[in-house]
């Protein structure tokens, strides 16, 4: 059963100048406890699309087609109201800086006690102690709840901000390039904590990233992003193994394995320029898309 069907979206950002396409006809499903990565360079819609689902987009972007449905519930439809409720209590995000998300003034505590009592009724006693519960999931001892976000590493205050992402207990937790700035180990452990929460609370997973590597490690299918169209969707390992669109194979090509003999890394293919973000007004006739421009078909 799909907790979150995407159809069609497009989002376009408009200025009085010209309209930029953010978002081109995107679709995909996420079934409940799945975790599905959408992968791609700089600007080519990813965040795009997070902001969209949790109805985040300010102008000048705007959501000019398609549907976003949640538990078969549509999502553009909802009043003020209801999306107070969708935010957090349904469907919750963790953005790509921890520093950006905390407030720098307040105690952890006082952030996650926040977030409790701003949806449930609850005394500020209550609150903390599960505030308190909340960093014991993550693995940070209960007494750091006194500190502020900077005493606290990088990776801390990452785990933090999941805790406060889990602490409705979503159906569905957004996670926006959560490693960014980590160092490599410290991704791995943040990553391996995400996966065992997944798997304690249940919750499913949309894992944003341009890093290949980490997506194939977490996730159970895999959306590839380029110009703001999803032009490859299938499992990992069919990804893995078997990826059919040149962009895919190029962004594979990309990285280094960490084991066997070294070889030259070709990344992508001779005379196809994706070091720039593409230009979104006037994609070019030759730029890497799905055959035919229409929507892709998971491949089997």
């Amino acid at each position: 059963m799909s907790v979150l069907e995407v159809q069609d979206l497009t989002v376009d950002y408009v200025s009085d100048e010209r309209a930029v396409r953010g978002a081109d006809r995107v679709s995909f499903t996420i079934a409940e406890g799945e975790i599905l990565g959408l992968a791609g360079e700089s600007g080519c819609g990813k965040s795009t699309c997070a902001n969209a689902i949790m109805r985040l987009l300010k102008e000048p972007a705007r959501i000019s087609g398609g549907s976003i449905r949640f538990d078969g519930q549509d999502v553009l439809a909802m009043d003020a109201a209801r999306l107070r409720s969708f935010r957090w209590r349904e469907v919750a995000m963790v953005f790509q800086s921890a520093m950006s998300s905390l407030n720098p003034v307040m105690r952890i505590g006082d952030q996650l006690a926040d977030v409790l009592r701003a949806h449930e009724r609850i005394s500020r006693a209550e609150a903390m102690r599960r505030a308190a519960g909340l960093l014991e999931m993550v693995r940070i001892e209960p007494d750091r709840l006194r500190a502020y976000p900077h005493q606290l590493s990088g990776g801390q205050r990452q785990r933090v901000v999941i805790a406060m992402a889990c602490a409705l207990r979503p159906r569905l937790l957004i996670l926006d390039e959560p490693t960014t700035a980590l160092d490599v180990v410290v991704q791995q452990e943040i990553l391996a904590q995400l996966r065992e929460l997944q798997q304690q609370l249940g919750f499913a997973v949309l894992f944003i990233t341009h890093d290949m590597s980490l997506m194939l490690e977490l996730s159970d299918r895999i959306g590839v992003m380029v110009g703001g169209r999803i032009v490859e969707l299938a499992p990992a390992e069919t990804i893995r193994h078997g990826a059919r669109h040149p962009y895919t194979r190029a962004l594979l090509g990309a990285f280094p394995p960490m084991t066997g003999p070294r070889e030259h890394r070709t990344g992508l293919a001779e005379g196809v320029r994706f070091t720039d973000v593409p230009d979104l007004v006037e994609v070019a006739p030759g730029h890497l898309v799905a055959p035919g421009g229409e929507p892709i078909e998971e491949a089997a």
